[in-house]
C-alpha cells in the first residue's frame, strides 16, 4: 500500500507538526509521495529531505492498487487534492489540520492510529457525486470537474440575470450576484452559507441556491442529479466569472454553462468511527446548550 500525501506550502505549519507528520508515516512502514511544494516547506522547516523519485507535480500518474491520498489541512486542500487526481478512482483520507473540516474528517491527533487504519485497511469508503460543467469560459480550464459546487458570480458593483433551465425547463431568471450549483458533499460548503440546505451525501441530487437575490421569494431548489442544467449570464456592465471549487474563471459576456453530474466518482475515505452525523453535529454544535458554554467561562 501507498499514500500519495498533499498539502499545501501556503498554510505555516509548526516544526513539531511537520516532524510528528513524517515520524509517523516513517514508523507505519508505508510507501509514500509528496506533492512538490509540501515538499520545500517540509525541507525548508524541518530540514527533512524528501527523495526525488518520492516527489509528485501537478498531475498524478498511474498508481498501484491499494493507493490512498491523504490531505493534511483543511476542505481547501483536499479540493485541490482531489483536483490533481484528475477523476483518477483514488480514495482520498482528509486529516484535519485546518478549522471547520467538513470533508477533512479524521483529527489531526492520533496520527499513529489513523495511519495504522490505513495500513491495515480498516477505512470506509464513500462515493461521492461530482459535477462536470461545460460552457464560455474565457480560457481554458485545467479540469472541468468540481466535488462541491459551481458558480457564476458578479464581479463588480451591478447585478447579474442568470436565466436558470432544468432539463429544458425554465426554472426562474435570478437577479443578483450569482448562482450556485452544488452536490449534496457540497451543501455544508458555500450553499450553506447561501442559504441552502444540509444534505446527506447519499441523496441522489443537485442544489440550485441563488446568491444575494434582488427578489427575496427566490429560494434554493433541490432536483434529481440525473437532470442536466443550463445557465445563460446576463450582465449590464460588471464582468462575471465561474468558480469550480476553489478554481476561478473569468467568462465572457452572454455566457452559458451546462452543468451535469459527472460519470467520475471521488471515493472519500474516513475512519470507520466517523459518520457524516457526526461531523455535522460536531461541526454545527448542534445540541450544544449555548447558555451552560457561557456559564462555563
Amino acid at each position: 500500500m501507498k499514500i500519495i500525501l498533499f498539502s499545501r506550502s501556503g498554510p505555516a505549519r509548526s516544526a513539531e507538526e511537520l516532524r510528528q507528520l513524517f515520524d509517523t508515516l516513517r514508523a507505519s512502514g508505508l510507501g509514500f509521495l509528496v506533492n512538490e511544494e509540501f515538499a520545500e516547506a517540509v525541507r525548508a522547516t524541518i530540514g527533512l529531505e524528501i527523495p526525488a523519485d518520492c516527489i509528485y507535480g501537478k498531475r498524478i500518474g498511474p498508481q498501484p492498487e491499494g493507493t490512498i491520498m491523504v490531505c493534511y489541512g483543511g476542505d481547501g486542500t483536499l479540493l485541490e487534492g482531489v483536483h490533481r487526481l484528475g477523476g483518477a478512482p483514488i480514495p482520498v483520507l482528509g486529516i484535519n489540520a485546518g478549522h471547520l473540516g467538513f470533508l477533512t474528517g479524521a483529527p489531526n491527533e492520533g496520527l499513529e492510529q489513523i495511519f495504522g487504519q490505513i495500513a491495515r485497511g480498516e477505512l470506509s469508503v464513500q462515493p461521492r457525486s461530482m459535477l462536470e460543467v461545460q460552457g464560455d469560459f474565457a480560457g481554458n480550464p485545467d479540469s472541468n470537474l468540481a466535488l462541491n459546487e459551481m458558480t457564476v458570480r458578479r464581479h463588480g458593483a451591478d447585478m447579474l440575470s442568470i436565466e436558470t433551465y432544468v432539463d429544458g425547463q425554465m426554472v426562474a431568471t435570478y437577479h443578483g450576484d450569482g448562482v450556485i450549483v452544488s452536490t449534496p458533499t457540497g451543501s455544508t460548503a458555500y450553499s450553506l452559507s447561501a442559504g441552502g440546505p444540509v444534505v446527506a451525501p447519499s441523496c441522489a441530487c443537485l442544489i440550485i441556491s441563488p446568491l444575494a437575490p434582488h427578489n427575496l421569494t427566490m429560494r434554493p431548489v433541490v432536483i434529481p442529479d440525473t437532470a442536466r442544467i443550463d445557465l445563460r449570464v446576463h450582465e449590464r456592465r460588471s464582468d462575471s466569472f465561474v468558480t469550480l471549487d476553489n478554481r476561478i474563471y473569468p467568462v465572457g459576456p452572454e455566457a452559458t454553462f451546462t452543468v451535469r453530474r459527472a460519470e467520475q466518482k471521488i471515493f472519500l475515505a474516513m475512519p470507520h468511527n466517523i459518520s457524516f452525523y457526526d461531523t455535522l453535529r460536531n461541526k454545527m454544535m448542534w445540541g450544544v446548550d449555548l447558555r451552560e458554554v457561557k456559564s462555563e467561562k
